[in-house]
């Protein structure tokens, strides 16, 4: 062996402590190996037949290719100038293999072959038998792994290759253990690694005997703070357990600070709740995560989350209207009062002030169904939201003395005081509704300037407060688990908590698809809100907040061009406010690319379509050459990660989620 000379001892010197050292002792060993003749031990696999700034050629050899364990397709490789260690620092090219490759004498080799079967397959002679058993695999260069030139004690990677020789100047090897360690771990942040499985280069298991042991796969859960996270893949093939080990990591890399706070809009209860197959996220950290559910849970401590169906009436008769046609009850009246379309309460202080009592009037009657239909109510709450015009406010619609005097009279009833009460308003709406369905033509039922009094809204909720036939307001009773007179205060009681740090985690099971984009809207909204002044005033700090979403492509569909949404903001604003967000979904082509393109982190699991893995590549071009394997592999938990610690993908068999020994 060679005696080192000055450049290589300053070299050497230079980069102790450098993860890179490894691939110096890697080197030093394949030379005693190679010095010694023990072939069987190298991790030598061959020679660069051809070499560009994209892409190489290897030729290797049968017993090189089964002295490694072989060289199955996405393996890692490295490739290492010869002769040039001693005159420049330590550093190696990252090979990627994508397939086999024809070599020069490809057809040589298949007429020897078809002779050999023609003669029924005699034992072969050495010479033939060294002739035979070479080949070469086609590669992408990934990028290369060198010392940082100006801290010589830090490992860095570049995406792309500073120079290329004449292929004969390079070996290949296929990396041993500490290599391969730094080719997966070595750019991830030690201070906020987690691990998340292990390295997987391939689904099959067979023939990997004299493989490396186990390589775990780190994730620096720096990289999901403030940024965007995607996960593809089939159903049931391991999305929702990768989304608990980042949800985990970032519990776990936080204990100490509670620096961020999590909301996972659990759609299916399987972070919240534990079965036979799932340890939800709540049993593992009991004192990290709070559970708000629509429906009480056994075995789930959790507070309840409800709508104030009062208090949002703009928003709430669409919930009721998907409530509704779920259970099939789609009579005429009661569509048609599904159909009106009511303000939000919050707009009416801005509208001008005779178009303030007909926007009241319409909250009236919404409220008199909710409260005919058994809904609790605050009635000091409600008069605190301000319902007041020149004419119409709070419960009392304000009718002409008129049309109230005639409507009473009709029913052979005395005049009352104007309704100070939900209930009384009940009563009043139900006089002037008979009164005008009998009376429809009465002069009664116009206003000074000649208008209707009601419109076409108006009568539609006035039929179903009071109809002629049919069950009314009692068919909203079914719906009243989803309601409580308080239920605004948890929006604040959410915000809270993610400020301190906990993980709230939303229990949407049994929930329409209208119930849980009610709720992801409204508390996507007020998370946003509370961000963004946070911001202004300058109080973001190191507080980030991460929101995970599943079922993504009903919030981020690919035709949507709206650019001001919620969801639109966070994939365009959410880093800059401090809110990262981890969205789930089966097919790439689902999202709206504008979010595809902003999103930094990949998890792809299983995709059985060509459409969707080019629909991948082109939007992230670290996918381009994998598309194959990504539809070939079905195994649950075996991903494809990219992330921004990994600048290439990382073929990995994710761990199943589990608690930790020491509960946090």
């Amino acid at each position: 062996m060679a005696m080192p000379n000055l450049s290589s001892i300053i070299n050497n010197s230079a980069t102790q402590g450098n993860p890179i050292e490894a691939l110096r002792i890697f080197l030093e060993r394949e030379e005693r190996m190679e010095t010694a003749k023990q072939i069987d031990k190298m991790r030598f696999v061959g020679y660069v037949l051809e070499l560009g700034y994209d892409t190489a050629k290897i030729i290797t050899s049968d017993p090189y290719k089964l002295a490694v364990g072989g060289i199955p397709r996405g393996s890692f490789l490295i490739m290492s100038p010869v002769n040039t260690a001693a005159k420049a620092p330590p550093h190696f090219t990252l090979l990627r293999v994508t397939g086999v490759s024809p070599t020069p004498l490809s057809n040589q080799v298949q007429q020897t072959y078809f002779e050999l079967h023609k003669k029924s397959m005699p034992e072969l002679d050495v010479w033939t038998q060294s002739e035979l058993q070479w080949g070469a695999l086609n590669c992408d260069v990934l990028g290369m792994f060198y010392a940082d030139p100006k801290n010589m004690q830090i490992l860095a990677y570049s995406g792309d290759v500073n120079n290329v020789v004449s292929a004969h100047r390079y070996k290949v090897f296929a990396p041993d253990e500490p290599l391969l360690k730094l080719i997966v771990n070595g750019m991830v942040n030690e201070e906020f690694s987690y691990s998340l499985g292990e390295l997987r280069t391939m689904e099959c298991r067979l023939f990997s005997d004299d493989s490396p042991n186990t390589v775990p796969v780190n994730i620096s859960m720096r990289d999901f703070k403030g940024t965007r996270t995607a996960m593809f893949g089939k159903t049931r093939l391991g999305k929702s357990n990768v989304v608990k080990l980042i949800a985990q990591g970032i519990i776990e890399t936080t204990k100490n600070t509670n620096k961020v706070g999590q909301i996972i809009f659990d759609i299916n209860g399987e972070y919240a709740n534990d079965n036979p197959q799932n340890l939800s996220l709540k049993s593992a950290y009991p004192n990290r995560c709070q559970v708000y559910a629509l429906t009480q849970r056994a075995g789930t401590i959790s507070n309840p989350l409800r709508l104030n169906f009062y208090e949002q009436p703009d928003t709430i008769l669409d919930v009721l209207a998907s409530l509704l046609d779920s259970d099939n009850r789609k009579s005429i009246y009661i569509t048609s009062f599904t159909n009106a379309k009511l303000p939000s309460i919050e707009s009416i202080a801005s509208q001008p002030e005779n178009e303030k009592c007909r926007s009241i009037r319409k909250i009236q009657i919404f409220w008199a169904i909710l409260k005919k239909a058994g809904f609790t109510s605050d009635e000091t709450r409600l008069r605190a939201k301000g319902l007041i015009s020149n004419n119409a406010r709070h419960f009392d619609p304000h009718f002409a003395a008129g049309l109230r005097t005639a409507a009473y009279q009709a029913k052979n009833l005395n005049l009352p005081n104007p309704p100070n009460s939900l209930q009384e308003l009940v009563n009043e709406l139900e006089v002037i509704s008979e009164f005008r369905r009998d009376n429809a033509n009465n002069r009664l039922f116009l206003t000074g300037s000649g208008n209707a009094l009601f419109d076409a809204d108006d009568i539609a909720m006035l039929n179903f407060l009071n109809p002629s036939s049919g069950s009314g307001p009692t068919v909203l009773r079914a719906y009243s688990s989803y309601h409580s007179s308080d239920a605004s205060d948890f929006i604040n009681d959410i915000v809270n908590l993610v400020d301190k740090g906990i993980t709230v985690i939303l229990d949407l099971g049994n929930a329409t698809d209208q119930i849980r984009r009610y709720f992801a809207d409204m508390i996507s909204r007020a998370v946003f809100s509370h961000q963004e002044v946070k911001f202004v005033n300058n109080n973001l700090g190191e507080n980030f907040v991460q929101l995970y979403f599943e079922e993504a492509h009903n919030l981020f569909p690919p035709d949507n061009k709206d650019l001001t949404g919620i969801y639109a903001r966070f994939a365009k604003e959410g880093a800059k406010f401090h809110i990262g967000m981890v969205y789930s979904t089966q097919s790439p082509s689902t999202i709206n690319k504008e979010l595809l393109a902003q999103t930094e982190n990949f998890f792809v699991g299983h995709l059985s379509s060509q459409d969707e893995t080019k629909s991948l590549s082109r939007v992230q071009i670290a996918f381009q050459g994998i598309e194959d394997d990504i539809m070939r592999s079905k195994t649950p938990g075996f991903m494809r990660m990219l992330t921004m610690s990994h600048r290439f993908v990382i073929p990995v068999q994710s761990r199943l989620f589990e608690a930790t020994t020491n509960q946090i």
